[in-house]
């Protein structure tokens, strides 16, 4: 069970705490609170100053294995909150760490449009892509606008990843011969990733028939001149694996293309999405997940989250093993409409939820032990992931298919280990069967 510090409190105090406590339970985090509210690890009201945190292990998986990382908001919520309230702090400095890494400045975000150019990309990675001197030229433009916020989210990442971890990533630009480059930060062998990734990328240039086709497959009427199609495209991407296969795989993608037709007009499109890949089934940290989605998308438009979340799991299905590659998020392409600045903030609001939908369940199960058994399962699971990735993924196929494209920041996403067990099959009852479940039959965790 949880270890959770309290004390004996009046009545009075218990029904204020709980108070207290669900009307912090009914607001789930948005992108830019100081802190995400994920139940069992961290409550935190800025209001009174004050700081709780729990962590420990509940209930049992019909394997008797210990569930980790679960813990129930029974009875004791209220006496808990209430301890909270009378001033209790439990591991605090942990608990600041976490408040930093997924502190994404809310202000720096809403003012993405504003402020200079300069000034803005010395919070960066790296220098962006295009020269900085034409980003200023261009400054109005959704081109600009849009690798901005690429640059910026890489960099919120990062950062939120290396205080988790104590590693540093590196650094390593790239360009590309036919027009554009890259930036691809990756940290490898770190104390909790064995491999995180994040990568920008903006190219240009002409398409070639066969990425032409594949877009033309989706309904896209493209007519170019003398049979070429300039182009820009740009996105910033990232899959994360860690080491402990408590603490689930993230990846989220956010991205832009331009295309230029014969007569000078230009189609545009934005796409992307978020999902996660655990290796066990941790239903709050699920609920946490599509939430903090959810709550981004419901700004926008109602549909959003449930066509995007149903799109997520069609998409992201390994169709040879019949399940889907985790328990989804959401996903998206071709979205040019209502108007190309509501999309571009859709975009953004999407791009603000990387850190505060996966960092505190970094968090939550950071010291959970793990047995050579998990272990192996997480190395079954990862080679799932990386079947998906070279057979179906449409952004690996597109890199392969684009001359002068980065075949290592193309194939980051792959893990640094996996395995491929012959006939592989869970016994039924264990914890490894519930999850092969979940992928088999996608759920609604909202």
């Amino acid at each position: 069970m949880a270890t959770i510090v309290f004390c004996l409190v009046s009545k009075t105090a218990q029904t204020t705490a709980r108070r207290c406590l669900m009307s912090h339970l009914k607001r789930l985090p948005t992108p830019g609170d100081p802190v995400a509210l994920l139940p069992g690890t961290r409550w935190f009201s800025r209001g009174s100053s004050v700081r709780f945190m729990s962590r420990g292990t509940a209930g049992r998986s019909a394997g008797g294995r210990t569930r980790r990382g679960a813990l129930a908001l029974g009875g004791a919520a209220a006496v808990t909150a209430a301890a909270a309230v009378a001033g209790f702090l439990a591991n605090a400095n942990h608990f600041q760490r976490a408040e930093m890494a997924t502190n994404v400045s809310h202000a720096a975000g809403e003012s993405e449009t504003e402020g200079d150019i300069l000034e803005r990309c010395r919070g960066f990675m790296s220098p962006p892509v295009t020269d900085v001197g034409v980003l200023e030229e261009r400054k109005g433009e959704m081109r600009t606008r849009m690798e901005m916020l690429i640059m910026k989210t890489q960099a919120d990442f990062c950062n939120a990843l290396q205080e988790v971890d104590g590693g540093t990533f590196k650094v390593d630009r790239w360009q590309r011969n036919e027009g554009g480059g890259g930036i691809s930060c990756v940290m490898q062998d770190g104390k909790v990733f064995e491999k995180a990734g994040v990568n920008v990328s903006v190219v240009f240039g002409n398409l070639t028939e066969e990425a032409a086709k594949q877009m033309r497959s989706r309904g896209k009427v493209l007519k170019g001149k003398d049979g070429k199609l300039p182009f820009c495209a740009m996105g910033v991407s990232s899959v994360i694996h860690p080491k402990n296969p408590h603490i689930p795989t993230v990846h989220f993608n956010y991205r832009y293309f331009e295309i230029e037709e014969e007569d000078g007009s230009k189609q545009w499109w934005f796409g992307g999405g978020t999902d996660l890949t655990p290796v066990y089934v941790n239903k709050e940290d699920a609920f946490h997940f599509h939430n903090t989605l959810k709550e981004a998308c419901d700004k926008h438009h109602p549909q959003y989250y449930p066509n995007f979340k149903k799109w997520c799991d069609q998409y992201f299905y390994v169709r040879h093993r019949g399940e889907t590659r985790g328990i989804g998020g959401i996903f998206f392409d071709d979205l040019d409409s209502p108007s190309q600045e509501e999309a571009f903030n859709f975009i953004k609001s999407c791009s603000r939820t990387v850190v505060p939908c996966y960092v505190p369940i970094v968090y939550k199960h950071l010291n959970d032990s793990f047995t050579d058994e998990e272990k192996a399962w997480q190395q079954v699971r990862r080679g799932r992931y990386v079947e998906f990735n070279l057979v179906y993924d449409r952004g690996v196929k597109f890199g392969l298919a684009t001359p002068g494209s980065r075949i290592e920041s193309i194939l980051m996403s792959l893990p640094l280990t996996a395995r491929w067990e012959y006939m592989h099959e869970p016994a039924k009852g264990t914890l490894e069967a519930e999850m092969l479940e979940v992928l088999r039959n996608p759920k609604e965790w909202v």
